[in-house]
């Protein structure tokens, strides 16, 4: 096993010529649970769509590695068969292919296997059962007249489904009332063992509740100005980003 999951130097990037990024660096081993938070603009966002690849940002240097080889220059979807995934704050919504066709297809994809249509229609279930998911919804178009919260947990349905090495969530848990956070905590207790890695971007830590904590990265002006324990969150919680920012 490698000793480093994902690791990232010295990342700059930009969007349409703006920087953004400007010199970040992290590493994530497996078994870990790393949080990432910082005020609004800090870049959290951007530096999870340059680690999977989104084209619309330019990465200007520093380097991407997965597992230890370097990914700077792949594309989203070889990231995503090296068992990378991230959540999205605002889940598309797409016309004409179920929730069951896409993650059968997104599986047989990842995993290079035939997907049995009756296990995998099990084990569908069973995972929607889990984040309080009404079974119809398999045969609804992916996310079409889902409401946020439902959209939300879709994207956890996809990771247990997938069950990707590294699981990146962007505010997975914005929008959601108490006790979708705490499904959804739940379910990434469920998903976390010493082979996978978590990194968790987010402003409320109510999804942190289920998880042992790793390491809390802050970032600012589009770099990681500093790293923690997870005593750090009380301190966030109770003063404000500006009592760590010093």
């Amino acid at each position: 096993m490698p000793k480093n999951l994902l690791s990232i130097k010295d990342l700059h990037a930009s969007v349409n010529g703006q920087p953004i990024l400007n010199g970040v660096d992290i590493a994530i081993n497996p078994g870990e649970v790393h949080v990432l938070m910082g005020p609004n603009g800090a870049g959290k966002s951007t530096l999870a769509n340059v680690v999977m690849g989104d084209p619309r940002y330019r990465v200007d240097k520093g380097n991407i590695f997965f597992e230890d080889e370097d990914i700077t220059e792949e594309k989203t979807d070889a990231r995503a068969r090296r068992g990378m995934f991230l959540s999205f704050q605002a889940p598309e919504e797409i016309s004409g292919i179920t929730v069951e066709n896409f993650l059968r297809t997104a599986k047989a994809a990842y995993t290079g296997e035939e997907i049995k249509l009756l296990p995998f229609r099990k084990e569908l279930r069973a995972k929607m059962e889990e984040l309080g998911m009404d079974a119809s919804y398999a045969a609804r178009y992916l996310n079409v007249g889902f409401s946020g919260g439902e959209k939300k947990k879709n994207e956890i349905l996809q990771m247990s489904i997938l069950n990707p090495k590294l699981a990146i969530l962007d505010e997975t848990d914005s929008g959601l009332d108490i006790d979708a956070v705490k499904t959804i905590s739940e379910s990434l207790q469920r998903y976390k063992n010493k082979e996978n890695a978590v990194l968790i971007i987010t402003h409320i830590t109510r999804i942190l509740q289920s998880l042992s904590v790793d390491y809390v990265h802050i970032m600012a002006e589009g770099r990681i100005i500093r790293t923690s324990d997870a005593s750090i969150i009380d301190k966030i919680n109770r003063d404000g980003f500006a009592s760590v920012l010093g």
